[in-house]
């Protein structure tokens, strides 16, 4: 066997490592929501020092000052244990699109350091595949996140593919619950961001107008068929912009944006 056909066998154990702790903290952090929910708390701070803190096991009773401890009371706050945290990172070279949420976390954390390469590895994976990713349910302050990411970067020409995702998010499991949730911050940044879309599609709509108007004195001349067709066209242009602006306003609906 040729030297570039030899597997690197730690190289998948280390990545194996990498999703069985990664599905793990996701199983731990999902029952933390699940609990404070139950609970009733009384803030989304309260909610989310539950969630940040699900790693935290209780001191026994041999756990004692002066006597050596088994189990240390923060896992997080010994070399060995944050070691275990690291692997939730995918190991360097990794290639692929995510198939799963952990997957997705891994290289959301890891190979995007700022929002603009945020904004386009969601652009690239688009709303099909994040609502498959995510179809059982978003990870806690994901959807805060997403939405000041797409608020921060949105472009014009990034209409039609932010509406899809927006969608996905919408079309999750307890999607009005992570909505609850959101900080004021991001509940800002949401109406900030359809705020840029309903001026966008505004924008749309008023370029389509312009173009009719000006080729309205040009297809007098045009042969019968060719008016038709080009009829055919702006109908089926109207259709188009008229679903989108429903969809933007069954959206406005659902993320609770007036």
């Amino acid at each position: 066997m040729e030297e570039s056909e030899t597997i690197d066998f730690s190289a998948l154990e280390h990545e194996l490592q990498s999703a069985l702790a990664a599905d793990e903290k996701y199983q731990r952090e999902n029952d933390a929501k699940f609990r404070a929910v139950h609970q009733k708390v009384a803030s989304y701070e309260e909610f989310r020092d539950i969630v940040l803190a699900s790693h935290l096991k209780p001191l026994e009773r041999k756990d004692k000052l002066g006597e050596k401890r088994n189990q240390p009371w923060n896992s997080c706050a010994t070399p060995v244990n944050c070691q275990q945290d690291s692997s939730l990172e995918i190991v360097q070279g990794s290639s692929g699109e995510p198939k799963t949420s952990a997957e997705f976390n891994r290289d959301w954390r890891r190979y995007f350091s700022n929002g603009r390469e945020k904004y386009q590895f969601l652009l690239r994976l688009g709303g099909k595949n994040l609502g498959r990713i995510f179809r059982v349910d978003l990870g806690f302050g994901l959807l805060g996140e997403f939405i000041l990411v797409l608020a921060e970067n949105f472009r014009s020409e990034d209409y039609d593919s932010v509406l899809q995702i927006l969608r996905s998010f919408a079309q999750t499991r307890r999607f009005s619950l992570n909505l609850d949730l959101l900080s004021t911050a991001e509940k800002e940044s949401c109406g900030d961001l359809f705020e840029k879309l309903q001026n966008t599609d505004l924008a749309q709509g008023t370029g389509d107008l312009s173009s009719t108007g000006d080729e309205a004195e040009p297809d007098r001349e045009l042969a019968g068929h060719e008016v038709r067709e080009d009829a055919q066209r702006s109908e089926d242009t109207t259709q188009t912009r008229d679903n989108c602006v429903n969809s933007l306003k069954e959206l406005m609906v659902l993320y609770q944006v007036k």
